[in-house]
Parts: C-alpha cells; structure tokens; sequence
C-alpha cells in the first residue's frame, strides 16, 4: 500500500521513522523546508525513549505525486477544512484518510472526502520535535497504542490502517470509537491547555497541588459533559481513565487527588504541543480542546467554568496581554 504522512511534527516525524525501521518506506510531507531538507540529508534521529536514526522519503507538498491508499494526517486542525481539499486528489477512490488528530476532527474532513474514507485513530504516546531531523520520544515504545474505528456507520475499512500502524505499536480497533474520542479529549482538555499556559509538563501539572486541582476539576467537567451526551467513555490503554479519575462526591475526589500523578507517570515529561505553539507565538488549537468541551456543554445543559476559563486567559497569551508562566494558575482563583 502506497502510504503517506501529512504533516512532519514531532508525531509524523517519529511515525515515518518507526514506519522505516520496521520495512515500509512511507512519504513524510511537512511544509518546513529546513525539516524536509534535514531528514533528505540525514533521515531521522530518534533519541529519548528509544534510540536509533532511519531513511525517510522528505517531500515538500509540492513534490507530491500520484495517489495514496491511506494518508496520515498529523498536522494541527487548525487548516483542516483546505488541507483536506487540497489531499482529496492525492487519495485514491478506495483510499483512506486516517485523522491523528486530537478532538473530533472525522465529521469536517468526512464532509469534504466522504465517510466511507475518512478514519480516526487515538494516540496513546508522545514525543517532541527538537531539531530539524530528530525526535525524542517520550514515551517507553511498549506503551505505543492506538485506537482505530469510525464515528460513523459503514465508515471507513480498518484493516489496512491497521496492518501500517501495527508496524509502531499495539493497534485497537475500537467499536465504541467515539467513547476512545472523548475519553482521550478529556484527558488531553485537562494537561494540554494547562501545559501550554503554565510551561508545567504532564507530570508536574498532576504533581503540584494548585495545577492538580485545576487539572481535576477541568478533567470532571469534561467527563461530566461526556456522559451528559449520552457516550460511554472508551477505556484506554486497558484502563478506566474517565471512571478512575472523576468523581461525583468527596471521597472519589481524593481517590482522583491521588491517582492523578500515577495516571501521568508514563507521561511525565510532556509539554504539550499547544505550550511550543504559544512559546513561538502562534495560535494553538484551543478551540479544539477547550472550545469543544464548553461547546458541548452548552448544548448538554452543563456548566463548564474551568475550561471556559482556560480557553479565556490562552487567548491572552496568543494576544500577548499574558506570558506563559507556573503563576497563571493563580488566575483561576481571580
């Protein structure tokens, strides 16, 4: 199968490296030239976690040809609606778009390629773009998983993603694909926004008192809305995140208070992507994150103070009225 990965960031890098290693020479396609340039020279250097450098076939996405059985869209959402025009002549009739994306992304790209070859995948690992050319992984490669299916009914077929993405690591297909889509929203609505205000990693957000409990709280509004929804939240990684880590009276919040830093550890040294977009100055994907929840919530008939507030102070830092610092906790408090 002809494979592609649109959108060479820290995941695509790392999965055009892994993908390489294990025999499938898959086209890594980034609009950064230094990055394209780097891994043409040099392929890919992955550090961290694990070690080792592999041959990557760099395109710009002008140097884009032919058409693709499945491509793998790991770029921001935040251009969704003209990257997925602009891939639709690259798919074959038969082929696949495989959304590695964060939020709920399958119902805009489906309105433009069709259902029937759109696909979602939850990721349970992370990693960090440090050069141009090399990752480091941040996540142990046995505890690489992803979450395969469709929103839909009579989505798209899983097999072939499946038989690529197995390459990397363990690969679910998840009937209740969208419990996998807002469990993983959840946990990532609790840590992401809060790294990228703050500069905290996963680990120290879910380690210090004050970032924990804004974690939490944020966390519960999210499951909170979920169920309000009527979605049964999918487990992760064999684990009962959402059930685990919410709570509805005082004795499960200290069982939350204390479960979060065991729940983070193979998480530990994330920085959120949205943190490095902030830090150079660009628009983060908020509105997919935050936005979503209060959005949902909103319709659900659910209060959603917490996320409101943190979509609220990260448009003052991508406006420059805020800088990121440990001390905007304090303004939740004001």
């Amino acid at each position: 199968m002809r494979t592609a990965i649109y959108g060479a960031g820290a995941m695509g890098t790392a999965m055009g490296a892994y993908f390489s290693r294990r025999g499938l020479m898959a086209d890594v396609i980034c609009r950064n030239r230094e990055h394209v340039n780097a891994m043409k020279e040099s392929g890919v250097k992955v550090s961290g976690t694990d070690n080792f450098s592999a041959r990557v076939n760099a395109l710009l996405p002008g140097e884009m040809t032919g058409r693709y059985d499945i491509i793998f869209l790991t770029t921001k959402q935040l251009e969704n609606v003209q990257t997925a025009h602009f891939l639709k002549d690259y798919l074959k009739s038969d082929g696949v778009l495989c959304t590695i994306q964060n939020g709920l992304p399958e119902y805009t790209l489906a309105e433009i390629l069709g259902r029937e070859r759109v696909l979602g995948c939850v990721c349970s690992w992370g990693a960090s773009l440090v050069n141009a050319g090399e990752v480091v992984m941040t996540s142990a490669p046995e505890k690489i998983e992803y979450q395969i299916g469709s929103p839909f009914e009579g989505g798209a077929p899983a097999e072939g993603v499946r038989s690529v993405l197995s390459l990397m690591g363990r690969v679910v297909v998840e009937e209740n694909f969208i419990g996998a889509r807002w469990t993983k929203l959840i946990i990532n609505n609790a840590f992401s926004p809060l790294s990228g205000l703050t500069g905290l990693t996963f680990g120290q957000i879910a380690g210090q008192k004050e970032p924990r409990r804004i974690a939490q709280g944020i966390f519960n509004e999210g499951a909170k809305v979920c169920r309000a929804l009527g979605v049964k939240p999918a487990l992760i990684q064999g684990r009962d995140a959402v059930g685990l880590l919410s709570y509805n009276n005082p004795f499960k919040r200290v069982l939350s208070t204390l479960l979060f830093p065991v729940a983070m550890k193979n998480h530990s040294h994330i920085l959120s992507g949205m943190y490095f977009d902030l830090s150079r100055g660009k628009k983060c994907e908020i509105e997919y994150f935050s936005g979503l929840v209060s959005a949902y919530g909103d319709k659900a008939g659910v209060d959603t103070p917490l996320t409101d507030r943190v979509s609220v102070l990260i448009g003052e830092i991508e406006s420059g009225k805020r800088p990121i610092s440990p001390d905007n906790i304090q303004a939740f408090y004001s």
